[in-house]
């Protein structure tokens, strides 16, 4: 099953050239899943090779700009492109007020209906679920009510060996009992043991996103154990005092949490508009924890 990331925006509250403020686009078993909806990300998906019609789930972290100023921008578009069936959208509470003052001000009644979330950024929860992933939030700590989200894969029903079902001539009818795990009797008198004839499926991987935070344990046991864990790491470490001013992280800090939390892999992104280079953050991350890349825009990364 296809589970990875592409990443749409990485950068921060303020403009710079070549970068594009926050928004990725998760892909779990052919499903998209926009995160964060910054200025800009229609024309993102465009240059990237995807179809914003085929998004039917966008989740929003918070109501700084940076992360949702795209958002009215892409919802007109879908309605004005024919879109007619749901869209689910995750958010706090005032967007849906947001949203609704926009399209009465320019007499916009959509085609579709928005069916709206309202996230809770005071206690971590499970926001949504299907048959390949569950989503819940993560509780951050930044200068507004802030979440960020943890996407969880369904375990999979168990895999069949195919070759020794067909060797022993076990009727194909019974497939669907063996990988959900039954054991059953032929007619011919035979009993089969699941364990005979299937191999356990891949452990669930998990992806955690955590936006715009400054440095708190308090969150730490959500995201442990990711395979892939996204954190922002706005700042270098010589400017502490202004990521802790502005609640955000520097570089050297999000590593230090990828190492406690033991994650597999980290992704840094968020940067400050000041660096029009990224190496120095990714170096000083790279020190403090060697599986670290660059969120850089239009690259995906498979969880």
């Amino acid at each position: 099953m296809k589970f990875e990331v592409t990443i749409l925006g990485s950068a921060s509250a303020t403009p710079v050239y070549n970068r594009n403020p926050t928004a990725q686009l998760l892909n779990c078993n052919e499903r998209h899943y926009l995160i964060d909806c910054g200025e800009g990300t229609q024309q993102q998906l465009i240059k990237f090779g995807f179809k914003a019609s085929k998004i039917d789930y966008i989740f929003i972290s918070h109501l700084h700009g940076d992360h949702f100023f795209g958002l009215v921008g892409l919802l007109s578009s879908l309605h004005l492109n024919g879109r007619t069936k749901p869209l689910h959208l995750f958010a706090p509470p005032a967007l849906k007020e947001i949203i609704e003052l926009q399209f009465l001000h320019s007499d916009t009644r959509l085609r579709y209906e928005i069916d709206f979330h309202s996230i809770d950024a005071t206690k971590p929860e499970v926001i949504f679920r299907n048959n390949d992933v569950t989503v819940e939030t993560i509780i951050l700590n930044h200068r507004i009510p802030c979440t960020g989200f943890k996407f969880t894969e369904k375990k999979r029903l168990r895999k069949l060996i195919v070759e020794k079902l067909e060797q022993d001539r076990i009727p194909v009818e019974y497939y669907p009992m063996l990988k959900r795990s039954l054991n059953f009797d032929l007619p011919d008198g035979r009993h089969i043991n699941h364990l005979d004839y299937t191999v356990d499926s891949a452990v669930p991987k998990i992806y955690c996103y955590c936006s715009d935070t400054m440095y708190d344990e308090r969150y730490f046991s959500q995201i442990e154990g990711a395979d892939t864990l996204y954190h922002e790491a706005t700042f270098l470490h010589e400017m502490l005092d202004r990521a802790n001013e502005t609640h955000h992280t520097t570089a050297q800090q999000a590593a230090e949490i990828a190492t406690r939390v033991k994650a597999k892999k980290l992704l840094i992104g968020h940067f400050s508009s000041r660096y029009k280079t990224l190496e120095g953050l990714l170096e000083e991350a790279k020190n403090g924890f060697e599986n670290t890349q660059l969120a850089t825009e239009g690259k995906t990364f498979e969880i």
